[in-house]
């Protein structure tokens, strides 16, 4: 294939950008007037992007629409929310346009931040951590028969994709009965799965309730104040999917009820939270600052992810995370 203009407007670091040019010598770089911050950070039309034959970043979404040789975008989010509408998978599928998520870059640290969720709640790590009482004390007793195991226990994961299935994986040892849910199941996941219709009698028997829903129409506050009355008694919530999927003020009233046990937020709405939100003073909430995704060498894995997809493009392959 000759040589194809590639528009970048991801953030990289110096060593990260080095590995993108010599991966891409002999195609052209072009680059934006202005760079991105972050992934979740408003865009801009840029000219550069209508030159373009494949966009890895996030482009504005408007400018994509106004391109006329644009063949491919990878996106350096797992998430794709501004691109997931209607006009743009029209448009995207009348021009044949070919969308690409970076999900698999940021599975594995996703799923082990969850799983690191799950093991300091279990074993009450944020209480013993800030204690110092003296060994056969009430409260030294306390946080020795308030810690579980996971061994045996239930959970329901809500979505199902990359993130889910290496969470199954680091779950596998601790026989836990798990239940996925998944809008349009494909009987592939390895676990028994039900619908956003049938999810209430999966939520009332889970110990642990992990959401990793994305940012859409459909999943809008789908974690309501009714669905949190039907999580059992002392369930425990997680979040690593997005703010936007749950009703933050009806969480705040059940962890203060003592309904829910705890929840483990690494992704609120906005973020960050307002210093007054209820949710900072709610008992046993633990928030993170949407740091999940984030690992060493970061910039450097999502550009070898892209080259590999960018080899796998140039040879008329299946390209890896394809979501449009």
């Amino acid at each position: 294939m000759p040589g194809l203009r590639i528009f970048c407007d991801a953030p990289l670091s110096d060593s990260a950008l080095q590995v993108l040019k010599q991966g891409t010598t002999s195609h052209e770089l072009i680059f934006p007037r202005r760079g991105t911050e972050s992934v979740l950070a408003p865009t801009e039309p840029d000219p550069a992007l209508d030159t373009a034959d494949v966009a890895f970043g996030q482009p504005d979404v408007s400018g994509v629409l106004e391109s006329k040789r644009l063949r491919w975008i990878q996106l350096t989010s797992a998430g794709f929310s501004r691109y997931d509408t209607p006009e743009f998978r029209s448009f995207a599928k009348l021009r044949g346009l070919i969308v690409t998520n970076s999900s698999a870059v940021y599975a594995e640290a996703c799923a082990e931040h969850v799983f690191a969720f799950m093991l300091a709640q279990a074993r009450k790590l944020p209480e013993g951590i800030s204690s110092r009482c003296a060994n056969g004390s009430p409260q030294w007793v306390a946080l020795r028969e308030g810690s579980v195991v996971l061994k045996n226990q239930s959970a329901v994961i809500l979505g199902f994709g990359a993130i889910a299935s290496r969470l199954l994986e680091l779950l596998s040892p601790f026989d836990m009965k798990v239940i996925a849910m998944r809008r349009n199941p494909r009987g592939d996941e390895g676990v028994p799965t039900v619908t956003p219709e049938n999810l209430r009698g999966a939520l009332g028997t889970a110990d642990h309730v992990i959401n990793i829903l994305p940012d859409n129409a459909a999943s809008a506050q789908f974690i309501s104040a009714e669905r949190l009355d039907w999580m059992k008694r002392g369930a425990v919530f997680y979040n690593i999917g997005r703010g936007t999927t749950v009703d933050q003020e009806a969480l705040s009233a059940s962890l203060r009820s003592g309904h829910l046990g705890a929840a483990w937020l690494d992704v609120t709405d906005p973020e960050p939270l307002p210093d007054a939100h209820p949710l900072w003073t709610a008992p046993n909430c633990y928030i993170t600052p949407h740091t999940a995704g984030g690992h060493r060498s970061e910039p450097e894995t999502l550009v070898r992810h892209f080259l590999e997809n960018f080899s796998r493009f140039l040879a008329d392959m299946p390209l890896r995370d394809r979501i449009i």
